[in-house]
């Protein structure tokens, strides 16, 4: 009899064994799959502009910064007319006086104006890659991406960066 018991308790002891290794390689590969993607997200995504530009050799570096400069300041009034529209939109819906035709305007003219800044941004980078060797446009070409960090921004790579006034 006692001999059934040590045998039983060997055999519920391997089961046991061996559902914890199971649960414990899943976890392990699940954590390894969760780590790669995060990598890979990281340098496909959150490398800021000037940051994917800094892989290359300073010349090409120096020179890609100053015209991505110039075209962000061609740009910048297209994003300022953007946003204060929507300020306004913002400022008439939250007022007495509200008045849908006009906040619609609004926030078309917005979306028109922001277009407009993204099109002279995406424009303007493609004729500076237009402009590079094949491998420095290779490693570049990641600057159209639309998903980017702003440079200056503090929030961590998952956080959504607040929106400037």
């Amino acid at each position: 009899m006692a001999s059934r018991k040590i045998k039983l308790a060997l055999v519920a002891s391997v089961a046991l064994n061996v559902f914890l290794v199971a649960g414990g390689t899943a976890v392990w590969l699940t954590a390894r799959e969760t780590r790669e993607a995060e990598r890979m997200t990281r340098t496909t995504r959150t490398d800021s502009l000037m940051e994917v530009v800094s892989t290359r050799s300073p010349e090409v570096a120096g020179a890609i910064e100053v015209r991505l400069r110039q075209v962000a300041m061609a740009a910048r009034p297209d994003f300022q007319e953007a946003r204060e529209a929507r300020r306004q939109a913002i400022a008439i819906t939250a007022s007495d006086d509200f008045d849908a035709v006009m906040v619609a305007g609004l926030l078309e003219q917005s979306r028109a104006s922001e277009m407009r800044g993204r099109a002279r941004l995406e424009s303007g980078a493609v004729e500076i890659l237009n402009d590079q060797k094949a491998e420095d446009r290779k490693a570049l070409a990641r600057i159209l991406s639309r998903h980017r960090p702003h440079s200056h921004s503090k929030t961590s790579p998952t956080e959504k960066p607040p929106e400037k006034r």
